[in-house]
């Protein structure tokens, strides 16, 4: 019997649990919509929008391979960073490898963009 009591008690508990709303998870802006939010702002065209925002990120591309680094005012910053050689272990093996040096590209969040998005705690 008392297991029965348990066992329903537990039910509720998961009922109750199944009931209460998940945080919906909000989808990030397409492209699309980040050039009519802008036109929109601006007064801008949506074409002219759309080339700017094309040749922007082909200037980071350039910059970046170039000088290692390109930074977007009060957003961050993208940095080439060169990795070095080190010694890994594969997690299904557990055996040692080396991987290679190699070059990876990193975005810094510049500080006026964090506190804009979480204020410090005072």
């Amino acid at each position: 019997m008392a297991a029965k009591k348990t066992g329903k008690k537990t039910a509720k508990k998961a009922a109750k649990k199944a009931t209460k709303k998940a945080p919906q998870k909000l989808k990030p802006l397409t492209k699309l919509e980040i050039v009519s939010e802008i036109a929109e702002s601006t007064g801008i065209g949506k074409k002219q929008v759309k080339e700017t925002l094309d040749a922007l990120a082909q200037l980071a591309y350039k910059e970046t391979k170039k000088n290692s680094s390109f930074t977007i005012h009060g957003v961050g910053k993208l940095v080439l960073v060169h990795r070095k050689a080190r010694t890994g272990i594969n997690p299904q093996t557990r055996e040692k490898i080396k991987i290679a040096a190699k070059k990876v590209v990193k975005f810094r969040i510049a500080k006026s963009c964090k506190d804009a998005i979480m204020p410090p705690k005072k």
